[in-house]
């Protein structure tokens, strides 16, 4: 969606509005840890007015990077130099974002089941405990919210009842979502409640084995961050802050990528199946709307069950703070690199403020992007292997196909400060027929760029404005297509 967002200073149909300002304006930001983005949106038709950015303010008051972007946004909403009652939608993931730890039964079932739930609610999963929950690293990880999962309905409950009786015994201050077995609720809650440990009960996110259902510990999760974590990081001195914030930035643009996947109905038509590979300067995040077709279900070993609705975020994997590592997990993984490229991942090291000045530099951005964006969709999707068995040649899958997705954009700095040529050619290296190693990445999808970053304004409009929502979202394959 190249041109489509005029610059404040230049956006006529921004001046044109200034004698009589519209009462559907609505200001969508994201609090980004590096930069504040933030777009006036008209909610009466979905039109993107104008944009605007400025870096965090994190060692002060997150606010006072917002007030420098208001100033000219205020001009193009036509309320320069007079108050103002546009509405505020916000995000955020400044001071870290949502940091999620993890405590279950066992590994490769309800522990994993919790981290795709924890994963897919917009938090950092920085922890991870299974049978007995290791409350030395579960404090070091420093998590904003735990949760507590653990058995079928019906099950056994006594591995989920010691993690629940050793929290409650250290007087675990921290919120805490239980999301297990729901035979050990009630003593769960009476335990927690003792001992004053903030709480939330939801379903259970692995009722059986082979269903996942994270909708109810994901609403947990997400009221847990306005009500404990966005005060709780101290990021402004203004209760404005918290009322703004409607949910950590992660889960709202998954909230975008469901509209644009789904639409609105029959009439509003989405674009069908999608992904999002987020490039940023120390993780890559992978959103993805897939339907799952029940005859895949059975091809793979895994008890936890794919879901349609899925995200994955790799710490590891970066254009600044994660250069190095990318460039390592490439090498490590058989790409193809040019070996200058570790000398240019630490240089992107040692000054994250790094802004590419010549055509070598910008070589180096992009080939270090394509690398985060290759690994990154491989380890969301799903793979296809041979094996041998004692029934003989089998092939077996894993995890999600995306092979016939319909539309992969790419969002991050890296992606909109470089031209579309550029940017669609990082994405198409980790997409077509040419991926070898069996991985299920999508073949043939049209890929676009969020130049005009309006994916968190999507997500943060979706629930209250959805028209508006859907109309700002089509841009992104309607433009494409």
């Amino acid at each position: 969606m190249r041109g489509h967002s005029p610059p404040v200073e230049r956006s006529v149909a921004s001046r044109t509005r200034a004698s009589q300002p519209s009462v559907s304006l609505t200001y969508c930001l994201d609090f980004g840890s590096t930069f504040t983005k933030a777009s006036l949106v008209d909610t009466a038709s979905g039109e993107l007015l104008a944009t605007g950015s400025h870096p965090t303010t994190i060692d002060n008051d997150v606010l006072d990077g917002w007030d420098a972007i208001k100033a000219d946004l205020d001009h193009a909403a036509g309320t320069s130099g007079g108050p103002t009652d546009i509405p505020v939608l916000a995000c955020s993931s400044a001071g870290g974002g949502l940091r999620i730890a993890v405590v279950g039964n066992e590994e490769l079932v309800t522990a994993e089941a919790g981290r795709r739930v924890a994963l897919s609610s917009g938090g950092r999963v920085v922890h991870v405990s299974y049978d007995a929950v290791e409350l030395g690293a579960l404090r070091a990880s420093e998590p904003d919210v735990v949760l507590l999962v653990g058995g079928t309905d019906g099950g056994n409950a006594e591995v989920l009842l010691a993690n629940a009786h050793a929290l409650a015994g250290a007087r675990w201050r921290k919120p805490v979502v239980f999301a297990g077995n729901h035979d050990a609720t009630d003593e769960t809650r009476a335990m927690f409640e003792a001992r004053r440990v903030p709480h939330v009960v939801t379903d259970n996110v692995l009722p059986q084995i082979g269903v996942l259902r994270p909708e109810s510990a994901r609403a947990a999760i997400r009221e847990m961050f306005l009500s404990h974590v966005i005060g709780g990081k101290h990021l402004s001195k203004s209760p404005g802050f918290a009322a703004m914030v409607k949910g950590a930035t992660p889960d709202i643009v998954l909230s975008a990528v469901e509209l644009v996947a789904n639409g609105l109905g029959p009439d509003e038509p989405g674009a069908g199946d999608v992904v999002v590979v987020d490039i940023g300067g120390a993780t890559t995040d992978v959103h993805s709307v897939v339907a799952v077709d029940p005859e895949d279900v059975g091809l793979a070993r895994e008890v936890v069950a794919t879901v349609p609705v899925s995200r994955t975020v790799e710490g590891d994997l970066g254009m600044r703070w994660s250069a190095v590592s990318t460039v390592e997990a490439a090498v490590a993984a058989g790409l193809h690199l040019d070996p200058g490229l570790a000398y240019a991942a630490r240089a992107r090291l040692d000054n994250p403020s790094m802004v590419p000045s010549t055509r070598p530099e910008r070589a180096e951005d992009l080939a270090i992007a394509a690398a985060a964006a290759t690994l990154a969709v491989r380890r969301h999707a799903g793979r296809q292997q041979v094996v041998f068995s004692p029934e003989g040649r089998l092939v077996e899958r894993s995890g999600k196909d995306l092979r016939e997705v319909d539309l992969v954009i790419g969002s991050g700095g890296v992606l909109r400060h470089t031209s579309l040529v550029d940017g669609v050619g990082v994405l198409q290296a980790a997409t077509g027929d040419h991926v070898e190693g069996g991985w299920l990445v999508p073949r043939d999808p049209r890929v676009v760029i969020d130049d005009d970053y309006v994916l968190a304004a999507v997500g943060l409009l979706a629930a209250s404005r959805p028209r508006a929502a859907y109309s700002l979202a089509s841009r992104l394959w309607r433009d494409s297509g």
